[in-house]
């Protein structure tokens, strides 16, 4: 379930990501990335699956628009596949997808705000509602979890996700979002105490 993510402590984060992630799956997912450079289809195809829950993910956290996260994942497989051939792997391949994640989501946001948005219904609200999926498992924490991450600033909540959704050590997560470690541990200690707080208030 989704709620599962959200950690009590740092310490139960640090286990969880331990747990999810055997020792060294970084440095495989890396080495597959530089194979699918050179040509090899077994290679294209393990890169892909091992990364596309957590782009999946990241974009979800990063748009607003819960019917765009498919769609932003692929674009970011394709131009990630189209780029492999200038991946060097100077740095893991994870975070270097995940930069392409987020121009893949930032680049859809300003081509949005260039259409113009048009609907006959007095209220969108009720026909967008009708239109999300129920009855899924986690369905319910999981619109809970995003309710709590959207009350966050965005700097904190791209923090949060990256390292405690995510599980990008502190130092890849600061030069993914072009800071120092120090502030981006503020960032993540001070969501995880609004998240805290927010999840008390509402007990």
């Amino acid at each position: 379930m989704i709620t599962s993510a959200l950690p009590a402590s740092p310490e139960r984060a640090e286990k969880r990501v331990r747990a999810d992630r055997p020792e060294g799956a970084d440095e495989s997912i890396t080495a597959w990335a530089l194979a699918a450079r050179g040509g090899d289809p077994a290679a294209v195809d393990r890169f892909v699956r091992a990364l596309h829950r957590d782009v999946q993910r990241y974009v979800a956290h990063l748009c607003a628009d819960p019917q765009a996260v498919d769609d932003l994942a692929q674009d970011t497989f394709l131009r990630a596949l189209g780029s492999l051939h200038r991946f060097e792997g100077r740095s893991s391949a994870r975070s270097w997808l995940l930069a392409i994640a987020r121009r893949a989501v930032v680049d859809s946001y300003r081509y949005a705000g260039t259409r113009p948005r048009l609907y006959d219904a007095a209220d969108w609200r009720p026909v967008a509602e009708r239109a999300q999926p129920c009855g899924l498992p986690g369905f319910d924490d999981g619109v809970a979890l995003l309710d709590l991450l959207a009350a966050l600033p965005d700097e904190r909540r791209e923090a949060f996700v990256l390292t405690q959704l995510l599980g990008l050590p502190y130092e890849e997560a600061a030069r993914r979002v072009g800071c120092p470690v120090g502030t981006l541990r503020s960032r993540v200690a001070r969501a995880r105490a609004t998240l805290i707080g927010l999840l008390a208030a509402a007990a």
